[in-house]
């Protein structure tokens, strides 16, 4: 009798996980490293939420809370749903889980049978497809063009669309590429789905209040309230608030999808942690002037990566509205051999490469769905990016 079931040789591991892996490996080894594959904010979190999660274990809230999350953070989620976008919701249309990834899990799993189709543009975040082939679906890769700064167009959602399409997963701002949706683009988008009842929406807004130049990405019951009996929305405060490690991830959707998706998490994770719930509800309901701070720093990090990766003979990068990523072509590296003797016969080639000889860890585009291209983290310090921008200058410049 085999062992491990077939449902995981759909899946593969994470590969931005993979490449941090070995970059700590490398750096553990004793060589000097430069990590820029991880996403996840280097500015630490807030102290009055780190105060609240103190007072919180003081008070000796450390029991178990319902599945779905106290009633002071689903009460603090619909406010801060209702502040952000105007889009109102009641406490038991909010379901709390243990990270964004938990709640796209217990959409998907919920709902997806065998077969259903789910719709997802490209270049998309590495986890996608994966969840919705354990849960026997079918990805549908539309790809965003560069020139339309990868994203997604109206005719394009369209085609996509089939009967047996279940589910459109929009993430916006986009991981990888930073890649935003204002109202009138995400308009048109809904404008297709309102065509199609049989379709629902998950919009992944993680990196929804990181965004530069006066840029305001929209959710999509903003745009178009007559989806919301079928729309999914989902937040967290690990991106915002610096808080990746507290696992903190919310869904606001239908009451009889959120008692779904409450039975399944019963019999998975059950609740999150009591102690990050307490830090979260601090996090939505106490000063946000930090959020502010970090897109300052966030916005000067990212013109100066841009503007660096551009000067490197080979790399193109456009310049992304939002999130803490950019997402260079380094088609024109293709064909060519480093320094070290290694051959660029693709993106991952160039990656590793990248690492070995220069100690750069960044993500091959193939494992964003997206050839010939790359990720970067540039949420880290000025220096580090400063440094490493200068190596993946010099790796291209060594180039024959």
């Amino acid at each position: 009798m085999k062992l491990i079931a077939d449902r995981l040789d759909r899946i593969s591991p994470s590969l931005t996980i993979a490449m941090t892996s070995k970059a700590r490996a490398l750096k553990a080894a004793g060589k000097d490293v430069i990590g820029l594959a991880a996403g996840e904010p280097d500015f630490d979190t807030p102290q009055n939420v780190k105060d609240a999660a103190i007072a919180a274990i003081q008070r000796g809230e450390t029991k178990y809370t319902d599945v779905a999350g106290t009633a002071a953070l689903r009460q603090a989620v619909a406010s801060r749903l209702k502040a952000d976008h105007g889009v109102e919701f009641k406490p038991e249309e909010i379901l709390v889980a243990t990270g964004g990834k938990q709640v796209i899990f217990d959409a998907l799993l919920a709902t997806v049978q065998q077969g259903d189709e789910v719709i997802i543009p490209s270049p998309c975040w590495v986890s996608y497809p994966d969840i919705v082939e354990l849960a026997e679906g079918k990805p549908v890769i539309v790809r965003g063009d560069e020139n339309m700064g990868f994203k997604l167009r109206p005719e394009q959602l369209a085609a996509a669309i089939t009967p047996q399409t279940k589910w459109f997963l929009l993430n916006n701002p986009s991981n990888p590429t930073g890649a935003a949706y204002s109202a009138v683009e995400l308009k048109a988008l809904t404008d297709v789905l309102m065509k199609h009842p049989h379709v629902w929406v998950f919009t992944d807004d993680i990196y929804n209040k990181l965004a530069y130049d006066g840029f305001r990405p929209a959710t999509v019951l903003e745009v178009e309230p007559r989806l919301r009996d079928r729309t999914v929305t989902m937040n967290g405060c690990s991106k915002a608030y610096a808080m990746t490690g507290w696992r903190i991830g919310y869904a606001a959707a239908p009451v009889s999808l959120i008692k779904q998706m409450d039975k399944l998490q019963s019999q998975s994770t059950s609740n999150t942690s009591s102690i990050s719930q307490a830090a979260a509800v601090e996090a939505l309901t106490g000063p946000q002037g930090f959020i502010e701070e970090m897109k300052v720093a966030y916005k000067r990090r990212r013109d100066m990566v841009v503007e660096m990766l551009n000067a490197a003979p080979g790399l193109r990068c456009h310049k992304p509205e939002g999130a803490f990523y950019v997402f260079p072509s380094m088609q024109g590296c293709i064909g060519k051999t480093t320094k070290g003797g290694r051959k660029i016969e693709t993106d991952e080639d160039f990656c590793l490469a990248l690492l070995e000889e220069e100690g750069v860890a960044c993500v091959h585009g193939a494992a964003f769905l997206y050839p010939g291209y790359f990720r970067i983290s540039y949420a880290t310090s000025d220096d580090a990016l400063r440094d490493a921008c200068t190596r993946i200058q010099r790796f291209c410049q060594g180039l024959r």
